[in-house]
């Protein structure tokens, strides 16, 4: 196959780029040999089912579908891969004890043989859009049953692979699978247009709405108790959360605006990448305001303007102390959003910029639901507004929430029920079943 016989080709180039991530700190400083299919840990005897997402937000909605696996067919492994160290350090705490958890491998033939020869899953549960080649026909080569869940598609991927050089490769993966659960009715058309079997693609709902079922962990309850020890002294308080790298300056001008209203007001930001915290901490020091970041234990103090949580896995906790969250990724051209469900799942008033990419229809089904569940426009008359409407936060807090739960009642059971009927059925000997 030509793709095979390119990546073997450029596995070396490929190894030199993992290094070099390593070298950044982008790589685990010692388990990034997982990355190339060697194991940390032993393989347990019996079937195994193997679940992998790319980053956090798709590792986080695997979980309850993990759970419910547990649940159901306790003798069955789960093993849990990601790619980004960010998604390792968070998921970790978060999957049940019982549940194996490893880098993803890369997608190149020695690193996905290496890997598929040693945990040799009967079937494999891909998160979102992780469509790679190796992956795929490597898995098809030993019988292993595939599923594609929360099957995201968007109209920028749906072009290129239909371009004619890539559409083969496409179609011919697509046929491998034995169930695809889209995102929507149009990634189900999408799907259907790149040749995917029409009895494989089955809707059951979005797994970014099962956020809720994710248990809080002793971390998060430590965070909690931590932070609602924090002085605020009843100030007005706002929460920006996943702030990309130039969304800081647009944070800083709606911070601006609000002291003329409200002198004291403090803004609480959570960067999207940790490391990005230091930066923006030095940028805001240096147009003369007072920073504190969480990485340092630093507590707030009546002259504390900005707050900055330059760490991981603490943001479904902050949602629960903070009333109002702002989610970025959408303020600026380029960048795609981020998921708004967890915020509206702990009550939070919701607002959002307008670049949200494929969270488009997530943020339209929770407005057809209450009107007021999400707010995206002029985000500085919306924050005014709910400082001084004690009832109008409280409203829009509600709408959130009645949204998320809306939207979130049953999606695990109706994913689960796809699993059993198109996977475990089919992968599993009947003694197991």
């Amino acid at each position: 196959m030509a793709y095979r016989a390119v990546s073997y080709s450029i596995s070396p180039f490929i190894y030199i780029q993992l290094q070099w991530r390593r070298f950044r700190g982008l790589e685990h400083p010692t388990r990034w040999r997982e990355r190339l299919g060697h194991p940390s840990i032993n393989r347990p005897p019996g079937p195994l089912l193997w679940f992998h997402a790319v980053s956090l937000g798709e590792g986080l909605a695997a979980i309850p579908v993990i759970r419910r696996c547990i649940q159901q067919k306790p003798n069955l492994t789960i093993l849990m891969t990601t790619t980004t160290t960010s998604a390792f350090e968070v998921i970790k705490d978060r999957l049940p004890n019982d549940v194996l958890y490893q880098y993803a491998p890369l997608d190149t033939p020695s690193a996905m043989d290496d890997f598929l020869e040693y945990w040799n899953p009967v079937a494999v549960m891909l998160m979102e859009s992780e469509l790679w080649p190796n992956l795929v026909f490597g898995a098809t080569k030993k019988g292993i049953t595939m599923a594609l869940l929360n099957a995201r598609m968007s109209s920028k991927s749906f072009h290129r692979w239909s371009r004619p050089i890539v559409f083969p490769l496409i179609s011919s993966m697509l046929s491998k699978f034995s169930l695809i659960a889209p995102l929507s009715n149009v990634e189900a058309i999408r799907y259907q247009l790149l040749q995917a079997p029409p009895f494989i693609i089955n809707f059951a709902g979005d797994l970014k709405y099962a956020v809720d079922n994710v248990d809080i962990s002793m971390q998060d309850n430590t965070c909690l108790e931590d932070l609602q020890q924090l002085r605020l002294d009843n100030r007005p308080v706002w929460m920006a959360s996943s702030i990309h790298k130039g969304e800081d300056e647009v944070v800083l001008e709606v911070h601006r605006a609000l002291m003329q209203v409200y002198p004291n007001v403090i803004t609480i930001i959570v960067p999207r990448h940790p490391q990005l915290g230091q930066q923006m901490a030095l940028a805001l020091q240096k147009d003369g305001f007072n920073v504190v970041l969480r990485s340092c234990n630093e507590k707030i103090l009546p002259s504390t303007n900005f707050y900055i949580v330059d760490t991981l896995g603490e943001l479904r906790s902050l949602y629960r102390i903070i009333p109002v969250a702002v989610i970025g990724g959408s303020f600026l051209p380029g960048l795609a959003g981020h998921n708004v469900s967890e915020a509206a799942a702990a009550g939070c008033a919701v607002l959002t910029g307008c670049y949200v990419g494929h969270f488009s229809r997530m943020i339209l089904e929770m407005q057809q639901i209450n009107p007021l569940s999400v707010m995206q426009t002029d985000l500085l008359r919306n924050l005014v507004e709910l400082f001084s409407n004690a009832d109008a936060l409280e409203t829009h807090r509600m709408a959130a929430k009645q949204a998320f739960h809306a939207l979130s009642n049953g999606v695990v059971s109706n994913v689960w029920n796809l699993i059993n009927i198109h996977v475990i059925e089919k992968a599993l000997p009947p003694e197991i079943k």
